[in-house]
């Protein structure tokens, strides 16, 4: 870490009262600073890491222009944001659409403001005036628009309230008929920002979930404030010198497929984490409005290019298990999750698969882990933030220790598991460790 950080801990270590009030200091440091907001805010997960603690490990790493550093997991695109922001060359690989959408078009800041902002005035009048006549509520309900059946079922039930939902997809169908592919892609995501900050039903913690149903919401209004924050953004980010940034959609597991080997100098990112959390649900709403996902197949194809970290993307032709046949601590974690499960007499389909996610889990992680030595260049440095968990029936998994013990027998060297902050699991009141799980390449 960066000089006044703690020093590095084992994930097994208690912590003293000074390192749990420090790593209270950490929680609150996790969230996105002031200074930061310029492309980062145009849209990005509640539990992000955040842009500061890839500062930290690039110039820990002594990364310039000269090197190229990779994200696997792309997610809504911090890393490669932050790399582009201090003249790194980039990659991250994503294989949720909308959040590869999303990172792609945060690392585009050759788009001119100003045809920005013309662009979203004109498709803004257009779609105010679609919607002549339901300010005056001449418009009968069963004249909204509004999903349609299998478009329904994909996302949370009361995700977005029926008029709200009627103004988006004006404004969606305003943005197919005053065409700029120029501005297309900026102008959906500000979109997609807007839902998820405004316009649905949606509120985010560690899950996401849906709160009090809101009859009416300023759609267009909302998205229009976040078209100019985006000009704004674009304004300043512009001037800055063109470096490399480029998003793939892609399985993390299958690297070889986007990126040429030995072509990557370090990594920083951050995995999900083996607990019951369905990330595509984070994304559900607007992959569905936004048209990455329109049926349960499409659903399906995105949730087997992920790593199996829940009981909701298991399948039965998945093997990633057999890269951790022999390791010792996840093959004790499952029996140990397994038995637990028998002696409380729980017997729901997703109770049954505890056991096989978390070595799911494992293995994804393993394969990954054994696809990226192709990748990288001797010397290469490497940062993993992980969590531990204790989602499977109260079971504690130390994700970092674990990790980095995979990482071994795969021959990379493991220098150091950071201590990132800690949080308070309510349902077991023990102390959950967020890591940084540091590791070298040598080739």
């Amino acid at each position: 870490m960066t000089e006044g950080s703690e020093p590095l801990v084992s994930s097994l270590e208690p912590l003293s009262p000074v390192a749990a009030k420090q790593a209270r200091y950490r929680s609150e440091i996790n969230q996105l600073f002031a200074a930061d907001r310029a492309a980062h805010n145009w849209y990005r997960f509640v539990l992000s890491f955040p842009p500061h603690l890839v500062r930290d490990y690039l110039q820990r790493f002594g990364m310039n222009a000269d090197h190229r550093v990779l994200d696997p997991f792309c997610g809504t695109g911090t890393t490669v944001v932050e790399c582009k922001k201090l003249g790194i060359p980039s990659v991250g690989v994503e294989a949720n659409p909308m959040a590869q959408f999303a990172g792609r078009v945060k690392v585009d800041w050759s788009l001119g403001p100003d045809r920005l902002m013309a662009y979203a005035e004109q498709v803004a009048d257009a779609t105010i005036a679609a919607l002549a006549g339901l300010d005056e509520g001449t418009i009968a309900a069963e004249s909204l628009r509004a999903l349609n059946e299998e478009q329904e079922k994909l996302i949370l039930k009361n995700s977005i309230s029926p008029l709200p939902l009627h103004k988006t997809l004006v404004l969606l169908e305003q943005l197919q008929h005053q065409v700029d592919e120029r501005c297309s892609g900026h102008a959906r995501l500000a979109l997609a920002k807007s839902l998820v900050s405004t316009i649905s039903n949606l509120h985010f913690g560690p899950e996401v979930g849906v709160g009090r149903a809101k009859p009416d919401a300023p759609v267009v209004e909302t998205w229009l404030e976040a078209i100019a924050i985006m000009v704004a953004d674009l304004r300043e980010l512009g001037q800055r010198a063109p470096v490399e940034a480029i998003v793939h959609h892609a399985d993390s597991r299958q690297l070889l497929h986007v990126l040429p080997p030995q072509s990557i100098d370090a990594v920083i990112t951050s995995p999900p984490y083996p607990n019951e959390k369905d990330y595509t649900r984070t994304t559900r709403l607007e992959s569905v409005l936004l048209g990455f996902i329109n049926d349960k197949a499409a659903l399906r194809a995105l949730k087997q290019g992920l790593v199996r970290s829940n009981t909701r993307n298991v399948y039965k032709v998945d093997d990633d298990d057999v890269w951790v046949a022999d390791q010792a601590e996840v093959q004790r974690l499952a029996y140990e999750i397994e038995a637990r499960r028998i002696a409380l007499g729980k017997t729901s389909g997703f109770e049954r698969l505890y056991a096989r996610a978390t070595k799911l889990y494992f293995g994804g992680m393993a394969r990954h882990l054994a696809e990226l030595r192709q990748i990288l260049r001797p010397g290469a440095q490497l940062a993993y933030v992980v969590g531990d968990q204790a989602s499977y029936l109260r079971v504690m998994i130390r994700t970092g220790q674990i990790l980095a013990d995979i990482a071994r027998s795969l021959g990379y060297e493991v220098v150091a598991i950071d201590l990132f902050r800690t949080r308070l699991a309510t349902a077991t009141n023990e102390q959950m460790r967020e890591e940084v799980v540091v590791l070298r390449w040598n080739g």
